[in-house]
């Protein structure tokens, strides 16, 4: 059950209800695949990533599946039975259907209703931001993981959408003398290994990566990302603002093409993705060596032809 400080908003700056609610609105839309680019687009490269390790995943989780963007890439030879979590009925009735065996289940995706040592592989693809609740998210996922199990996430990075609300906050400026957020906020790269050490993942691995999409102008990029509510960019948070006056959003326009207007015209709106790794923990898995147990010095690195050919002798 939620914490009563969390379900009064104490603990997360995000309206937990309004974000059902924008989900499962979008998942109603006639043609919800027309906004999903983005995110098949990073389910396909989840996929990758669990491609990556050689070996077969009896049972899976999705925690925050949507419509299925994970599941649609990866194959049964990989993950033998999958099991989709999401907030969203309706996104969870529109699931794309996949070769492998699979269990839906309607569940708040910050309070996972499942045992501990259960899953041998957890993803999750483009929830929202790091804060409290999420913070008790990943402690449940390792919870959940089975020994030597591992979690592989995709979360927006800072710099995500960086165009768009610089834009609105200088237009807010000129116009009404002050500002206040119109898209989520979104994490810092350095958040997220503290937060998978602290919830108790090993042999961490974090990249970052870089999704840029043109727009014709702000209004077409606005569009698009009330249709990706299920993704998180509409704004959700207790302190939004709950409208732009029309002469605020003209100058935000104008602002956006004149700072980073492209030379065809159309504007860019760009996505910065986090990918993070992690293990649970295991005797069978490889541990560092002690420490001061080196032979070689990294000064000795500038040498390394000469090592590398003393050791073939």
């Amino acid at each position: 059950p939620r914490p009563p400080a969390a379900a009064a908003g104490a603990l997360s700056p995000f309206d937990r209800r309004l974000k059902r609610k924008q989900k499962n609105w979008a998942a109603l839309q006639p043609e919800p695949a027309k906004c999903d680019y983005l995110r098949e687009e990073v389910g396909g490269r989840m996929a990758d990533r669990v491609f990556d390790i050689t070996r077969t995943f009896p049972l899976a989780l999705d925690v925050g599946s949507g419509r299925g963007y994970i599941a649609q890439h990866l194959t049964k030879e990989t993950v033998e039975k999958l099991v989709q979590v999401d907030v969203a009925e309706n996104a969870l009735k529109n699931a794309v259907e996949t070769e492998i065996p699979t269990v839906r289940v309607v569940a708040d995706e910050e309070f996972l209703p499942f045992k501990e040592d259960t899953f041998d592989l957890v993803v999750s693809s483009l929830r929202e931001v790091l804060h409290a609740e999420t913070c008790i998210s990943v402690l449940q996922i390792h919870q959940v993981l089975k020994p030597d199990g591992v979690f592989i996430g995709a979360m927006f990075g800072g710099d995500t959408l960086y165009e768009l609300r610089c834009s609105l906050q200088l237009a807010e400026l000129e116009r009404e003398g002050g500002f206040s957020p119109h898209v989520s906020p979104f994490t810092a790269v350095a958040d997220l290994g503290h937060l998978l050490s602290r919830a108790g993942f090993n042999t961490l691995t974090v990249d970052t990566d870089e999704i840029q999409v043109n727009y014709p102008g702000l209004f077409e990029v606005m569009e698009d990302l009330q249709g990706k509510c299920s993704m998180g960019e509409s704004n959700c948070s207790w302190n939004r603002k709950p409208l732009l006056h029309r002469e605020t959003m003209l100058a935000a326009a104008a602002i956006y093409r004149e700072m980073y207007g492209n030379n065809d015209g159309s504007v860019p709106a760009t996505f910065q993705i986090y990918y993070m790794i992690g293990w649970k923990y295991h005797e069978s898995q490889a541990k560092p060596a002690q420490r001061g147990s080196a032979t070689v010095s990294f000064g000795d690195l500038a040498k390394i032809e000469g090592l590398i050919s003393r050791g073939k002798k």
